[in-house]
Protein backbone atom coordinates (compact mmCIF):
# COMPACT_ATOMS: atom_id res chain seq x y z
CA UNK A 1 0.00 0.00 0.00
CA UNK A 2 1.28 3.56 -0.81
CA UNK A 3 0.44 6.69 1.00
CA UNK A 4 2.25 9.88 0.31
CA UNK A 5 2.27 13.17 2.33
CA UNK A 6 4.01 16.20 0.98
CA UNK A 7 4.09 19.83 0.70
CA UNK A 8 3.71 22.01 -2.08
CA UNK A 9 7.10 22.85 -0.61
CA UNK A 10 8.70 19.80 -0.87
CA UNK A 11 6.95 19.09 -3.78
CA UNK A 12 8.79 21.66 -5.48
CA UNK A 13 11.99 20.12 -4.64
CA UNK A 14 11.75 17.50 -6.58
CA UNK A 15 12.98 16.68 -9.74
CA UNK A 16 14.15 14.07 -12.29
CA UNK A 17 17.94 13.54 -12.22
CA UNK A 18 20.24 14.68 -13.66
CA UNK A 19 18.31 18.07 -13.64
CA UNK A 20 19.14 20.99 -10.56
CA UNK A 21 17.63 19.73 -7.49
CA UNK A 22 14.73 22.30 -6.57
CA UNK A 23 15.67 24.60 -3.53
CA UNK A 24 12.62 25.86 -1.95
CA UNK A 25 14.24 25.73 1.31
CA UNK A 26 14.96 23.51 4.14
CA UNK A 27 11.69 20.60 4.89
CA UNK A 28 11.29 17.68 7.45
CA UNK A 29 9.84 15.13 5.51
CA UNK A 30 8.20 11.46 6.79
CA UNK A 31 7.11 9.15 4.30
CA UNK A 32 5.08 6.80 5.66
CA UNK A 33 5.08 3.80 3.93
CA UNK A 34 1.56 1.01 4.37
CA UNK A 35 3.48 -2.45 4.73
CA UNK A 36 0.05 -4.74 4.71
CA UNK A 37 -0.36 -8.43 3.87
CA UNK A 38 -2.20 -6.87 0.65
CA UNK A 39 1.22 -5.63 -0.70
CA UNK A 40 2.56 -8.19 -2.42
CA UNK A 41 6.44 -8.55 -2.50
CA UNK A 42 6.80 -7.00 -5.61
CA UNK A 43 4.48 -4.42 -5.53
CA UNK A 44 6.50 -3.62 -1.64
CA UNK A 45 9.93 -3.48 -4.10
CA UNK A 46 8.71 -0.89 -6.99
CA UNK A 47 7.33 1.18 -3.90
CA UNK A 48 11.03 1.20 -2.36
CA UNK A 49 12.50 2.07 -5.44
CA UNK A 50 9.40 4.55 -5.91
CA UNK A 51 11.10 6.27 -2.58
CA UNK A 52 14.42 6.14 -3.34
CA UNK A 53 14.25 7.70 -6.52
CA UNK A 54 12.46 10.47 -4.73
CA UNK A 55 14.89 10.91 -1.94
CA UNK A 56 17.69 10.82 -4.32
CA UNK A 57 16.37 14.47 -5.97
CA UNK A 58 16.21 16.21 -2.75
CA UNK A 59 19.18 18.44 -0.89
CA UNK A 60 19.22 16.39 2.12
CA UNK A 61 21.04 17.49 4.93
CA UNK A 62 21.45 19.01 9.01
CA UNK A 63 20.58 22.69 7.52
CA UNK A 64 18.15 21.70 4.31
CA UNK A 65 15.73 18.95 3.82
CA UNK A 66 16.03 16.34 6.55
CA UNK A 67 13.93 13.03 5.87
CA UNK A 68 12.10 9.89 8.01
CA UNK A 69 10.67 6.75 7.00
CA UNK A 70 8.16 4.84 9.21
CA UNK A 71 6.01 2.04 7.79
CA UNK A 72 2.94 0.24 9.11
CA UNK A 73 0.66 -2.34 8.89
CA UNK A 74 -0.91 -3.13 12.68
CA UNK A 75 1.61 -1.76 14.11
CA UNK A 76 4.35 0.64 13.36
CA UNK A 77 8.30 0.91 13.00
CA UNK A 78 10.58 3.58 13.03
CA UNK A 79 13.02 2.91 9.53
CA UNK A 80 14.79 5.95 10.23
CA UNK A 81 14.05 8.79 12.10
CA UNK A 82 13.94 12.96 10.94
CA UNK A 83 17.66 12.80 13.03
CA UNK A 84 19.44 9.70 11.94
CA UNK A 85 20.64 10.16 8.40
CA UNK A 86 21.73 13.04 6.58
CA UNK A 87 23.43 11.25 3.50
CA UNK A 88 21.35 9.72 0.46
CA UNK A 89 23.60 6.40 0.11
CA UNK A 90 22.98 5.67 4.18
CA UNK A 91 19.10 6.46 3.43
CA UNK A 92 19.14 4.04 0.10
CA UNK A 93 20.93 1.16 2.22
CA UNK A 94 18.03 1.41 5.17
CA UNK A 95 15.07 1.53 2.61
CA UNK A 96 16.55 -1.73 1.04
CA UNK A 97 16.78 -3.37 4.21
CA UNK A 98 13.59 -2.83 5.27
CA UNK A 99 11.29 -5.78 5.78
CA UNK A 100 7.69 -5.58 5.23
CA UNK A 101 5.78 -6.10 8.05
CA UNK A 102 2.69 -7.99 5.95
CA UNK A 103 -0.32 -7.73 8.85
CA UNK A 104 -3.19 -5.04 8.91
CA UNK A 105 -3.53 -2.05 7.99
CA UNK A 106 -3.49 0.62 10.81
CA UNK A 107 -3.53 3.73 8.89
CA UNK A 108 -4.72 5.75 11.60
CA UNK A 109 -2.20 4.61 14.20
CA UNK A 110 0.30 5.33 11.71
CA UNK A 111 -0.25 9.20 11.57
CA UNK A 112 -0.70 8.98 14.86
CA UNK A 113 2.80 8.03 15.14
CA UNK A 114 4.25 10.39 12.73
CA UNK A 115 2.20 13.10 14.37
CA UNK A 116 3.68 12.20 17.69
CA UNK A 117 6.99 10.73 17.41
CA UNK A 118 7.88 11.27 14.28
CA UNK A 119 7.56 14.94 13.84
CA UNK A 120 9.17 15.81 17.38
CA UNK A 121 12.21 17.99 18.18
CA UNK A 122 13.45 14.75 20.00
CA UNK A 123 13.21 12.65 16.46
CA UNK A 124 15.32 15.39 15.08
CA UNK A 125 12.24 17.61 13.31
CA UNK A 126 13.09 21.41 13.49
CA UNK A 127 11.08 23.63 16.43
CA UNK A 128 8.11 24.97 14.98
CA UNK A 129 9.10 28.52 15.41
CA UNK A 130 11.86 28.05 12.79
CA UNK A 131 8.70 27.56 10.04
CA UNK A 132 10.41 24.60 8.62
CA UNK A 133 7.46 22.97 6.50
CA UNK A 134 6.44 19.81 8.06
CA UNK A 135 5.59 17.26 5.14
CA UNK A 136 3.87 13.84 5.51
CA UNK A 137 3.89 11.21 2.16
CA UNK A 138 1.23 8.18 2.51
CA UNK A 139 1.76 5.67 0.29
CA UNK A 140 -1.29 3.35 0.52
CA UNK A 141 -2.95 0.15 -1.34
CA UNK A 142 -6.30 -0.67 0.18
CA UNK A 143 -8.62 1.04 2.95
CA UNK A 144 -8.10 1.64 6.28
CA UNK A 145 -8.95 -1.01 8.83
CA UNK A 146 -9.33 2.29 11.93
CA UNK A 147 -10.28 5.62 11.87
CA UNK A 148 -8.48 8.64 10.19
CA UNK A 149 -10.46 11.11 9.72
CA UNK A 150 -9.97 12.82 13.26
CA UNK A 151 -6.56 11.68 13.26
CA UNK A 152 -5.20 13.27 10.11
CA UNK A 153 -7.40 16.63 10.82
CA UNK A 154 -5.14 16.64 14.37
CA UNK A 155 -1.94 16.05 12.39
CA UNK A 156 -2.95 19.20 9.88
CA UNK A 157 -3.69 21.36 12.82
CA UNK A 158 -0.70 20.49 14.36
CA UNK A 159 1.28 22.35 10.90
CA UNK A 160 1.69 18.90 9.42
CA UNK A 161 0.96 18.82 5.48
CA UNK A 162 -0.58 15.99 4.48
CA UNK A 163 0.03 14.39 0.83
CA UNK A 164 -1.92 10.98 0.45
CA UNK A 165 -1.09 8.70 -3.02
CA UNK A 166 -3.12 5.51 -3.50
CA UNK A 167 -2.15 2.47 -6.01
CA UNK A 168 -4.23 0.44 -7.03
CA UNK A 169 -6.91 -0.91 -4.62
CA UNK A 170 -7.15 2.38 -2.45
CA UNK A 171 -9.62 4.23 -0.94
CA UNK A 172 -10.22 7.52 -2.27
CA UNK A 173 -12.61 8.45 0.43
CA UNK A 174 -9.76 7.32 2.50
CA UNK A 175 -7.26 9.33 1.13
CA UNK A 176 -9.44 12.38 0.73
CA UNK A 177 -10.20 12.30 4.87
CA UNK A 178 -6.23 12.24 5.59
CA UNK A 179 -4.93 14.73 2.70
CA UNK A 180 -4.63 18.54 3.04
CA UNK A 181 -6.52 20.93 1.37
CA UNK A 182 -6.83 21.94 -1.42
CA UNK A 183 -7.39 17.77 -2.22
CA UNK A 184 -7.03 18.44 -5.87
CA UNK A 185 -3.18 19.24 -4.69
CA UNK A 186 -2.76 16.73 -2.27
CA UNK A 187 -4.74 13.42 -3.40
CA UNK A 188 -3.49 11.56 -5.92
CA UNK A 189 -4.50 7.79 -7.07
CA UNK A 190 -2.21 5.76 -9.58
CA UNK A 191 -3.81 2.91 -11.69
CA UNK A 192 -1.20 0.19 -10.46
CA UNK A 193 1.99 -0.81 -8.59
CA UNK A 194 3.56 -1.01 -12.57
CA UNK A 195 3.23 2.64 -13.40
CA UNK A 196 4.16 4.18 -9.51
CA UNK A 197 7.21 4.82 -10.67
CA UNK A 198 6.87 6.39 -13.94
CA UNK A 199 4.24 8.17 -11.77
CA UNK A 200 6.90 9.43 -9.34
CA UNK A 201 9.45 11.07 -12.23
CA UNK A 202 5.99 12.64 -13.79
CA UNK A 203 4.93 13.83 -10.19
CA UNK A 204 8.66 15.23 -9.75
CA UNK A 205 8.18 17.01 -13.00
CA UNK A 206 4.77 18.43 -12.11
CA UNK A 207 5.58 19.66 -8.48
CA UNK A 208 8.71 21.29 -8.92
CA UNK A 209 8.95 24.89 -9.64
CA UNK A 210 11.19 27.55 -8.99
CA UNK A 211 10.31 29.27 -5.79
CA UNK A 212 8.75 32.34 -7.10
CA UNK A 213 6.82 32.91 -3.17
CA UNK A 214 10.33 33.55 -2.01
CA UNK A 215 11.62 35.82 -5.00
CA UNK A 216 8.42 38.54 -5.01
CA UNK A 217 6.45 40.47 -2.84
CA UNK A 218 2.99 37.76 -2.94
CA UNK A 219 0.67 39.58 -0.67
CA UNK A 220 -0.66 36.33 0.17
CA UNK A 221 -2.33 36.88 4.28
CA UNK A 222 -1.68 33.15 5.23
CA UNK A 223 0.74 31.29 2.49
CA UNK A 224 1.86 31.60 -1.03
CA UNK A 225 2.19 28.64 -3.04
CA UNK A 226 4.41 28.23 -6.20
CA UNK A 227 3.25 26.72 -9.64
CA UNK A 228 5.45 26.15 -12.81
CA UNK A 229 5.95 30.03 -13.91
CA UNK A 230 3.55 31.10 -11.72
CA UNK A 231 1.86 31.09 -7.94
CA UNK A 232 -0.96 31.56 -5.83
CA UNK A 233 -3.00 32.19 -2.20
CA UNK A 234 -4.40 29.31 -0.37
CA UNK A 235 -5.99 29.71 2.78
CA UNK A 236 -6.63 27.81 6.22
CA UNK A 237 -8.74 24.84 6.23
CA UNK A 238 -12.49 26.62 6.64
CA UNK A 239 -11.32 29.90 5.03
CA UNK A 240 -11.96 30.69 1.39
CA UNK A 241 -10.42 33.09 -0.65
CA UNK A 242 -11.34 36.15 -1.27
CA UNK A 243 -12.12 37.79 -4.61
CA UNK A 244 -9.16 39.70 -4.08
CA UNK A 245 -6.70 36.04 -4.67
CA UNK A 246 -4.40 37.50 -1.55
CA UNK A 247 -6.97 37.58 1.57
CA UNK A 248 -9.29 34.77 3.22
CA UNK A 249 -12.46 35.35 4.60
CA UNK A 250 -13.59 34.53 8.09
CA UNK A 251 -17.43 33.16 8.97
CA UNK A 252 -19.47 36.04 6.66
CA UNK A 253 -22.27 33.89 4.81
CA UNK A 254 -24.57 33.94 7.83
CA UNK A 255 -25.63 34.72 11.20
CA UNK A 256 -24.80 33.00 14.35
CA UNK A 257 -25.50 32.20 18.03
CA UNK A 258 -22.96 31.03 19.32
CA UNK A 259 -22.57 29.60 22.88
CA UNK A 260 -19.18 28.45 24.05
CA UNK A 261 -19.76 26.00 27.49
CA UNK A 262 -16.39 25.17 28.68
CA UNK A 263 -15.52 23.04 31.73
CA UNK A 264 -13.80 24.71 34.63
CA UNK A 265 -13.72 21.95 37.26
CA UNK A 266 -10.04 21.10 38.98
CA UNK A 267 -8.57 18.07 37.05
CA UNK A 268 -8.02 21.06 34.33
CA UNK A 269 -5.93 22.94 36.25
CA UNK A 270 -4.95 26.67 36.11
CA UNK A 271 -2.48 26.34 33.33
CA UNK A 272 -4.66 24.24 30.96
CA UNK A 273 -7.86 26.70 31.83
CA UNK A 274 -5.94 29.37 30.40
CA UNK A 275 -5.13 26.91 27.02
CA UNK A 276 -9.05 26.64 27.04
CA UNK A 277 -9.50 30.60 27.29
CA UNK A 278 -6.90 30.55 24.09
CA UNK A 279 -8.85 28.31 22.59
CA UNK A 280 -11.76 29.98 22.83
CA UNK A 281 -10.45 33.22 21.60
CA UNK A 282 -9.44 31.37 18.53
CA UNK A 283 -12.74 29.97 17.54
CA UNK A 284 -13.65 33.81 18.24
CA UNK A 285 -11.36 35.16 15.47
CA UNK A 286 -12.28 33.37 11.91
CA UNK A 287 -16.16 34.34 12.99
CA UNK A 288 -18.08 37.71 11.88
CA UNK A 289 -19.01 38.91 15.71
CA UNK A 290 -21.64 41.98 15.12
CA UNK A 291 -24.85 42.78 17.01
CA UNK A 292 -26.77 41.73 13.46
CA UNK A 293 -23.73 39.49 12.51
CA UNK A 294 -22.63 36.27 14.76
CA UNK A 295 -23.24 36.88 18.47
CA UNK A 296 -21.16 34.99 21.25
CA UNK A 297 -21.84 33.67 25.07
CA UNK A 298 -19.98 32.20 27.44
CA UNK A 299 -20.62 30.27 30.31
CA UNK A 300 -18.19 28.23 33.04
CA UNK A 301 -18.83 24.98 34.90
CA UNK A 302 -17.70 22.92 37.44
CA UNK A 303 -20.25 21.96 40.81
CA UNK A 304 -22.18 24.74 39.37
CA UNK A 305 -22.74 26.93 36.38
CA UNK A 306 -21.96 30.39 35.74
CA UNK A 307 -22.88 32.73 32.67
CA UNK A 308 -19.34 34.72 32.09
CA UNK A 309 -21.42 36.88 29.24
CA UNK A 310 -24.66 36.55 27.60
CA UNK A 311 -25.03 36.27 23.82
CA UNK A 312 -25.91 40.10 23.61
CA UNK A 313 -22.91 41.86 25.95
CA UNK A 314 -20.15 42.50 23.12
CA UNK A 315 -20.53 43.66 19.89
CA UNK A 316 -17.43 43.10 18.80
CA UNK A 317 -14.40 40.16 18.46
CA UNK A 318 -12.07 42.20 20.49
CA UNK A 319 -14.82 42.92 23.35
CA UNK A 320 -15.29 39.59 23.36
CA UNK A 321 -11.37 38.22 23.87
CA UNK A 322 -10.58 40.72 26.54
CA UNK A 323 -13.51 39.38 27.99
CA UNK A 324 -13.03 35.73 27.62
CA UNK A 325 -9.43 36.59 29.18
CA UNK A 326 -10.69 37.86 32.97
CA UNK A 327 -12.29 34.78 32.71
CA UNK A 328 -11.51 33.56 36.23
CA UNK A 329 -11.10 29.67 37.11
CA UNK A 330 -14.06 27.80 39.13
CA UNK A 331 -12.74 24.47 40.25
CA UNK A 332 -14.24 21.79 42.10
CA UNK A 333 -16.56 19.61 40.24
CA UNK A 334 -17.94 18.19 36.63
CA UNK A 335 -21.53 18.89 36.63
CA UNK A 336 -22.07 18.58 32.97
CA UNK A 337 -25.47 17.89 32.62
CA UNK A 338 -26.30 20.69 34.48
CA UNK A 339 -24.25 23.04 32.21
CA UNK A 340 -26.15 21.90 29.31
CA UNK A 341 -29.52 22.50 31.51
CA UNK A 342 -28.31 26.31 31.70
CA UNK A 343 -27.53 26.74 28.24
CA UNK A 344 -30.69 25.44 26.94
CA UNK A 345 -33.10 27.15 29.74
CA UNK A 346 -31.15 30.65 29.78
CA UNK A 347 -28.01 31.42 27.44
CA UNK A 348 -30.32 30.52 24.67
CA UNK A 349 -33.63 33.11 25.64
CA UNK A 350 -34.17 35.87 24.01
CA UNK A 351 -33.51 37.89 27.37
CA UNK A 352 -30.16 36.77 27.50
CA UNK A 353 -29.13 37.73 23.66
CA UNK A 354 -30.21 34.88 21.25
CA UNK A 355 -32.88 36.16 17.91
CA UNK A 356 -36.20 34.58 17.89
CA UNK A 357 -36.96 31.10 16.43
CA UNK A 358 -38.70 32.71 13.54
CA UNK A 359 -35.60 34.73 12.46
CA UNK A 360 -34.31 31.41 11.50
CA UNK A 361 -30.72 32.28 12.95
CA UNK A 362 -28.79 29.31 13.26
CA UNK A 363 -28.46 28.44 17.24
CA UNK A 364 -25.17 26.56 18.23
CA UNK A 365 -23.42 24.89 21.32
CA UNK A 366 -20.37 24.03 22.34
CA UNK A 367 -19.21 21.85 25.02
CA UNK A 368 -15.74 21.55 26.11
CA UNK A 369 -15.24 19.05 28.22
CA UNK A 370 -11.72 17.01 30.60
CA UNK A 371 -13.31 14.35 32.27
CA UNK A 372 -16.50 12.09 32.85
CA UNK A 373 -19.53 14.18 33.73
CA UNK A 374 -20.94 13.65 37.67
CA UNK A 375 -24.04 13.84 36.47
CA UNK A 376 -26.42 12.84 34.29
CA UNK A 377 -26.28 14.49 30.71
CA UNK A 378 -28.48 12.41 28.50
CA UNK A 379 -31.73 14.09 28.98
CA UNK A 380 -30.65 17.61 28.55
CA UNK A 381 -28.19 16.82 25.71
CA UNK A 382 -31.39 15.56 23.96
CA UNK A 383 -33.56 18.49 25.04
CA UNK A 384 -30.67 21.13 23.48
CA UNK A 385 -30.67 18.88 20.21
CA UNK A 386 -34.82 18.85 19.47
CA UNK A 387 -35.12 22.41 21.08
CA UNK A 388 -33.06 23.04 17.68
CA UNK A 389 -29.53 24.28 18.84
CA UNK A 390 -26.63 22.18 16.88
CA UNK A 391 -24.51 20.99 19.29
CA UNK A 392 -20.23 20.26 19.24
CA UNK A 393 -18.81 18.41 21.73
CA UNK A 394 -14.71 19.09 22.77
CA UNK A 395 -12.98 16.39 24.67
CA UNK A 396 -9.54 16.70 26.29
CA UNK A 397 -7.70 13.98 28.01
CA UNK A 398 -9.62 11.95 30.02
CA UNK A 399 -12.78 13.13 28.67
CA UNK A 400 -15.45 9.79 27.73
CA UNK A 401 -15.68 9.26 23.98
CA UNK A 402 -19.61 8.21 25.00
CA UNK A 403 -20.23 11.36 26.29
CA UNK A 404 -19.42 13.66 23.64
CA UNK A 405 -21.28 11.57 21.17
CA UNK A 406 -23.80 12.13 23.19
CA UNK A 407 -23.84 15.35 23.33
CA UNK A 408 -23.21 15.71 19.56
CA UNK A 409 -25.27 16.62 16.75
CA UNK A 410 -25.72 14.22 13.78
CA UNK A 411 -23.31 13.43 12.20
CA UNK A 412 -21.76 12.47 15.01
CA UNK A 413 -18.08 12.23 13.32
CA UNK A 414 -18.61 15.89 12.26
CA UNK A 415 -19.40 17.29 15.44
CA UNK A 416 -17.06 15.90 17.88
CA UNK A 417 -13.42 16.56 18.37
CA UNK A 418 -11.09 15.19 20.66
CA UNK A 419 -7.35 15.74 21.81
CA UNK A 420 -5.20 13.60 24.15
CA UNK A 421 -4.04 16.51 25.78
CA UNK A 422 -4.35 20.42 26.39
CA UNK A 423 -0.80 20.90 24.57
CA UNK A 424 -2.16 19.69 20.89
CA UNK A 425 -5.82 20.72 21.70
CA UNK A 426 -5.36 23.58 19.15
CA UNK A 427 -5.56 21.38 15.84
CA UNK A 428 -9.24 21.42 16.96
CA UNK A 429 -10.00 24.76 15.99
CA UNK A 430 -9.56 23.66 12.52
CA UNK A 431 -12.21 20.89 12.29
CA UNK A 432 -14.57 23.73 13.77
CA UNK A 433 -13.35 26.25 11.49
CA UNK A 434 -14.68 23.92 8.49
CA UNK A 435 -17.79 22.51 10.36
CA UNK A 436 -19.14 25.74 12.73
CA UNK A 437 -18.35 28.21 9.82
CA UNK A 438 -21.69 29.59 8.18
CA UNK A 439 -22.13 28.26 5.10
CA UNK A 440 -20.28 25.61 5.49
CA UNK A 441 -21.17 22.31 6.84
CA UNK A 442 -23.77 22.47 9.62
CA UNK A 443 -25.77 20.00 9.74
CA UNK A 444 -28.45 20.35 7.39
CA UNK A 445 -26.69 23.24 6.27
CA UNK A 446 -23.83 22.02 4.49
CA UNK A 447 -23.58 22.52 1.11
CA UNK A 448 -21.77 19.05 0.30
CA UNK A 449 -19.29 18.03 -2.37
CA UNK A 450 -18.74 15.74 -5.09
CA UNK A 451 -17.52 12.57 -4.95
CA UNK A 452 -16.75 12.88 -8.82
CA UNK A 453 -12.98 12.35 -9.71
CA UNK A 454 -11.18 14.13 -13.06
CA UNK A 455 -9.26 12.04 -15.01
CA UNK A 456 -5.98 13.50 -16.29
CA UNK A 457 -2.74 11.82 -17.70
CA UNK A 458 0.98 13.30 -17.15
CA UNK A 459 2.69 12.12 -20.39
CA UNK A 460 2.56 8.38 -19.95
CA UNK A 461 1.10 8.08 -16.49
CA UNK A 462 -2.72 7.72 -16.01
CA UNK A 463 -3.96 9.04 -12.73
CA UNK A 464 -6.42 10.71 -10.68
CA UNK A 465 -7.17 13.71 -8.88
CA UNK A 466 -9.90 13.86 -6.61
CA UNK A 467 -11.87 17.55 -7.35
CA UNK A 468 -13.05 19.02 -3.72
CA UNK A 469 -14.61 22.37 -5.17
CA UNK A 470 -15.43 25.52 -2.85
Amino acid sequence: RLGLYFDPGLLSLLSPPPAVKCKTGPLDIVFVIDSSRSVRPFEFETMRRFLIDIIQNLEVGPNATRVGVIQYSSQVQNIFSLKTFFKRADMEKAINSIVPLAQGTMTGLAIQYAMNLAFTVQEGARPLHKKIPRVAVIVTDGRPQDRVTEVAAQARGAGIEIYAVGVQRADMNSLRAMASHPLEEHVFLVESFDLIQQFGKQFQDKLCASDICNGIDHGCEFKCVSTPGSYHCVCPEGQQLHADGKTCNKCKSSHVDLVLVIDGSKSVRPQNFEVVKQFVNQIVDFLDVSAHGTRVGLVQYSSRVRTEFPLNQYKTAEDIKKAVLKVEYMEKGTMTGLALKHMLEHSFSEAEGARPLSQNIPRIGLVFTDGRSQDDIAEWARKAKESGITMFAVGVGKAVEEELREIASEPVEQHFSYSADFSTMTHIVDNLKVNICPGRCWQGLCGGFTQEFRGRTVASVTFRIQAFPS
